[in-house]
C-alpha cells in the first residue's frame, strides 16, 4: 500500500477546485473528473471532505435554489431538505442498516435526489452538501446505489467497500492495532485472522464466508438488484430480477458446499424455524460507531423478535409459498392467478420469496427472505433487553461471515428446488443442437488452488484530522486463489453454414463426504457455473480456447482506493478525459479467485460438464456473438439469454441417458488440487 501518497494527493486536490470539467454532453464533466469527485466523496467519509472544490460546495450549495436542474422538478430534494430541517434524519456517527425501514427510507431520499439530478454539477453538488448533513452509512449506500444506476456515472468505478468502511470487513483486534498505529504515528501492517478457532469445524471454511471479495460480491449484487426497486419511479425494469436472486444465492450455496467437501465437512444443513440453531457465531467485528456486532451462542431455539416477526408468521409464509408451488400458481393482489408452472415461474417465485416490489402479492406472501435475515440476526438479543445494534445478517456486507447465512439460504434454495423439480424434465429433442457435436474437452494448465496474502488499507478505519499526517496502515489477510488455466473445446459443426452457439460450462462434486458418488440428478443441482459465452461455429471442426480469466461469472479485484486516486490524478494531470479502468466498472460477479473450489492435496474429483446449445434459439437480443465477456450477474436491459439460469441442468433428470446420448453434451471427471 502507498498510503503516504494520499497526503500529496489531498494537497494537490486543494490546488485545483475546477480542473477537468469539459462539455461532453453527459452532465458537464469528464469521466476523469467524475471519478475524482466520487473518490474524494468516499475518502475518509467520517471526516471533512479533503477536496477544496467539494468542501466549498458542501458549505455553500443550496439544493432547492434552482429546481430546473432536477428531472422531478425538485420533488425529491424538497422532501429530503424538509426532513433535514425538521431534524427527523438519523444523526451522524451512528450505525446504519438497510433492513431498518426508516433508515432505508432516509438513504433512498438521498438516492432519489441524486438520481433526479439532470447534470453532473447538480449530482456532485448535492452529494457534497448532504455528505455534511446525513448519516455516513446512509450517504455511502445512497451514493453507491446512485453511481451504479445513474446514466451520469456509467464509467465511474466505485472504490472497494472494504476500504471505504473497513469496520464491516475487518476484525476489531486489527482495528485496535490500526488506531494505535495512528495515535503513535507509526506505520503498521497487521495480520487479520478468521473468526473462531480450530475447535470450531466451521473455521475450516471461514476463508470463504469471510472473504472480503465475496462480501463485496454479495453487497454489490444487492445494490445492482435492490429489493426496493420500483419501475415506475426508476424508469426501467430489472429483467429477471427474481430469477437472478435465486441464481446468485443458489450459486453461493453450492459453492459453499463444495468448499465444505474440500475440507472434509458435510454439505450445510438447511435451517428450520422449529429446530435448534446449532452453530453459534462470534463476529469479532465492531461498528465504527455503535458498539460490537452481537454474538449468538450455540444450540439455541428461535425466539420471536419484538417488533419484527413471530416465528409462527414465518412458518405461515413458508406454507403459503409451498402451497403456491404445489398448485402451480401464485395468487396476485387483485385475486387473479399468476402461472408459475413454466420457465418464467422461477422469476415470479424469486420476487415472492425475497420479496421485492415486484412481488405479485406482498401482503399475502410477505417477505420471507428479508424478514428471516433480521430474525436470525437478532437471535442474540431478540427482545432488545441489551439494546444491541443489528447483527451481521442485517447487512449485506457482513452476512456471509456467519455460517448460519448459508443454512438460511439452503432453506430458501430447497424451496426453489421444490418448484424446479415440479417442472417437466427436458426431452432429448429439446436439448439437441442439430448438426453440432462436441468432439473433445480438455484443460490446458493445472486445476490447482493455493492461498495467498492480500493487503488492503485501513487509513479510513481510524479517526483523523487534516493537521495530522497519514501513516501507512494496512492489514494482510489470507485468501484463496487458483492458477490460470484454459478450457479447450473441439466442436464439429456438420451443417453447411455458420451457426451461433452458446457454450455453458459447469462442474459438480463427484462424491459426497462419505465418498458415495452423486447421481446425475443430485449432481446437476449442485453444479457450479464456471462460464457461459457465445461464439460462431464455422462448418467443420472448431477449436475453442476459453481462458479462466475470461469467465463471464467472475470479476477481478477492484483497484484499491490508493490506486484509483493515483490513476485518476494522473489522467487529469495529463489532460485526459478518461481513466483507463473500464474493466472494473462492474464488481458484481464472483471474485475471479473463486472460479473453482479449493479442492484438496489428494485431488478432489469433480464432474466437468460442457453443453453447446443453439445460440439462435437462446438469443433474446441481436448480436450475441459480439458480446462474449459481459458479466451476466449484473446485466441491465433485456437479459440476452432466453434460457433459464443453469440450463440445461436446471430441471430434474429422471433418466440421465438422455444427456449421455446428446452429441452436444460432454462430461468427464477432473481433479482439483490444493497445495
Amino acid at each position: 500500500m502507498k498510503v503516504l501518497v494520499f497526503c500529496a494527493l489531498v494537497a494537490a486536490a486543494a490546488a485545483w477546485p475546477n480542473f477537468g470539467f469539459v462539455n461532453d454532453g453527459t452532465g458537464g464533466a469528464s469521466d476523469a473528473q467524475k471519478q475524482h469527485d466520487v473518490n474524494y466523496l468516499l475518502f475518509k467519509v467520517y471526516e471533512d471532505v479533503r477536496d477544496e472544490n467539494l468542501h466549498k460546495l458542501g458549505e455553500t450549495f443550496d439544493p432547492e435554489a434552482d429546481t430546473s436542474h432536477y428531472s422531478d422538478n425538485g420533488e425529491a430534494v424538497h422532501k429530503l431538505v424538509k426532513e433535514l430541517k425538521d431534524h427527523r434524519l438519523l444523526q451522524q456517527k451512528h450505525w446504519f442498516s438497510l433492513f431498518n425501514t426508516r433508515q432505508r427510507e432516509e438513504a433512498l431520499l438521498l438516492y432519489d435526489v441524486l438520481e433526479h439530478s439532470n447534470d453532473w454539477q447538480t449530482f456532485v453538488s448535492n452529494a457534497a452538501y448532504f455528505r455534511n448533513h446525513v448519516n455516513e452509512g446512509e450517504f455511502v449506500y445512497a451514493l453507491y446505489a446512485a453511481v451504479i444506476h445513474s446514466s451520469l456515472t456509467k464509467n465511474v468505478v466505485l472504490p472497494p467497500l472494504y476500504e471505504v468502511t473497513p469496520h464491516l470487513f475487518t476484525n476489531s483486534e486489527v482495528i485496535q492495532e490500526a488506531y494505535h498505529a495512528k495515535m503513535t504515528q507509526t506505520p503498521g501492517k497487521f495480520r487479520s485472522h478468521f473468526t473462531g478457532s480450530k475447535k470450531n469445524p466451521e473455521q475450516r471454511v471461514a476463508y470463504f464466508g469471510e472473504d472480503i471479495g465475496l462480501n463485496t460480491h454479495h453487497v454489490t449484487w444487492h445494490l445492482e438488484f435492490p429489493f426496493w426497486w420500483n419501475d415506475k419511479h426508476e424508469g426501467y425494469h430489472l429483467d429477471r430480477k427474481g430469477e437472478n436472486f435465486f441464481w446468485v444465492h443458489h450459486q453461493l450455496t453450492v459453492r459453499f458446499d463444495a468448499e465444505r467437501l474440500s475440507n472434509h465437512l458435510d454439505p450445510v444443513n438447511e435451517l428450520h424455524w422449529e429446530a435448534t440453531i446449532e452453530e453459534g457465531f462470534a463476529p469479532h467485528t465492531t461498528y465504527k460507531y455503535g458498539g460490537e456486532f452481537p454474538s449468538r451462542p450455540d444450540n439455541i431455539h428461535f425466539e420471536d423478535v419484538d417488533g419484527i416477526a413471530h416465528i409462527r408468521d414465518l412458518i405461515i409464509l413458508e406454507n403459503r409459498i409451498r402451497d403456491a408451488i404445489a398448485h402451480g400458481y401464485v395468487t396476485a393482489h387483485d385475486g387473479s392467478t399468476v402461472d408459475i408452472n413454466n420457465s418464467h415461474g422461477i422469476d415470479v417465485l424469486g420476487d415472492v420469496i425475497e420479496s421485492s416490489t415486484y412481488s405479485p402479492n406482498v401482503e399475502y406472501y410477505g417477505s420471507l427472505h428479508n424478514t428471516a435475515h433480521i430474525v436470525l440476526g437478532r437471535q442474540g438479543d431478540p427482545h432488545g433487553k441489551y439494546d444491541l445494534p443489528p447483527g451481521v445478517l442485517e447487512h449485506f456486507e457482513t452476512s456471509t461471515r456467519d455460517p448460519a447465512f448459508f443454512r438460511l439460504h439452503k432453506y430458501m434454495d430447497n424451496i426453489f428446488r421444490e418448484h424446479k423439480d415440479s417442472l417437466t424434465p427436458y426431452t432429448k429433442e429439446e436439448l439437441e443442437f442439430s448438426g453440432v457435436a462436441i468432439d473433445g474437452v480438455s484443460i490446458d494448465g493445472p486445476l490447482e488452488t493455493f492461498f495467498e496474502d492480500f493487503e488492503y488499507s485501513l487509513v479510513n478505519a481510524v479517526d483523523d484530522t487534516p493537521q495530522v499526517a497519514d501513516v501507512a496502515i494496512s492489514t494482510v489477510v489470507s485468501r484463496l486463489n487458483h492458477k490460470d488455466f484454459s478450457f479447450k473445446i473441439d466442436v464439429n459443426n456438420n451443417n453447411d453454414h455458420e451457426v451461433l452457439a452458446t457454450v455453458r460450462i459447469f462442474a459438480w462434486p463427484h462424491n459426497d463426504n462419505n465418498d458415495i458418488p452423486y447421481s446425475f440428478n443430485e449432481g446437476r443441482w449442485r453444479a457450479i457455473e464456471l462460464d457461459r459465452f457465445w461464439t460462431k461455429l464455422s462448418p467443420g471442426v472448431n477449436h475453442i480456447v476459453r481462458k479462466s480469466t475470461e469467465s463471464a461469472v467472475t470479476v477481478p479485484d477492484v483497484p484499491s482506493f490508493d490506486s484509483l486516486i493515483e490513476r485518476t490524478e494522473a489522467a487529469l494531470s495529463a489532460g485526459s478525459s478518461e481513466v483507463d479502468i473500464h474493466e472494473f466498472v462492474s464488481a458484481v460477479g464472483v471474485p475471479n479467485r473463486f472460479l473453482i473450489p479449493k479442492g484438496n492435496s489428494e485431488g478432489l474429483e469433480f464432474e466437468l460438464v460442457v453443453a453447446v446449445t443453439d445460440g439462435k434459439a437462446d438469443a433474446a437480443v441481436e448480436g450475441l456473438h459480439e458480446n462474449t465477456v459481459f458479466n451476466h450477474y449484473g446485466y441491465h436491459g433485456v437479459y440476452p439469454d432466453n434460457r433459464p439460469h443453469g440450463y440445461p441442468l436446471d430441471r430434474r433428470v429422471d433418466d440421465e441417458r438422455i444427456f449421455h446420448d446428446l452429441s452436444n453434451f460432454h462430461q468427464h471427471t477432473v481433479k482439483i488440487y490444493n497445495h
